[in-house]
């Protein structure tokens, strides 16, 4: 039996959250989602996951921070923004971020494609 993976999604824009978790979803990935950085990184404390999709601008804990938090554990971390400064991207990476997607450059589905490549 082929165990589904599981995924952190961190984006306080509700219906980009809600449209991202059915296409996860749909291609059998276990999704657990947060609305702002505070949440995330309290589901994070309390589950393991294989990934953490994760927005910048958000209430209460931006993504920089998120990532400073998070960044030194072993899970991988995508971020979704719709920061596109070089710096900000950068920054992400600096923080440990292994892939940085551009909200207003990809589709849907090429971060599903991103996902599932990266987790198979």
């Amino acid at each position: 039996m082929n165990k589904s993976k599981k995924i952190l999604l961190i984006e306080d824009e509700k219906p980009m959250a809600k449209a991202l978790d059915h296409k996860l979803t749909a291609e059998n990935f276990e999704i657990t989602v947060a609305h702002n950085g505070e949440e995330g990184l309290d589901e994070f404390k309390k589950g393991s996951f294989d990934l953490v999709i994760t927005d910048l601008m958000m209430p209460e804990m931006d993504g920089f921070e998120l990532l400073e938090k998070i960044g030194e554990e072993d899970t991988p971390i995508f971020v979704l923004s719709n920061l596109s400064q070089k710096e900000d991207k950068e920054r992400a990476e600096e923080l440990g971020a292994k892939k940085f997607l551009i909200k207003s450059e990809v589709q849907l589905n090429d971060i599903v494609d991103e996902v599932k490549s990266f987790l198979s």
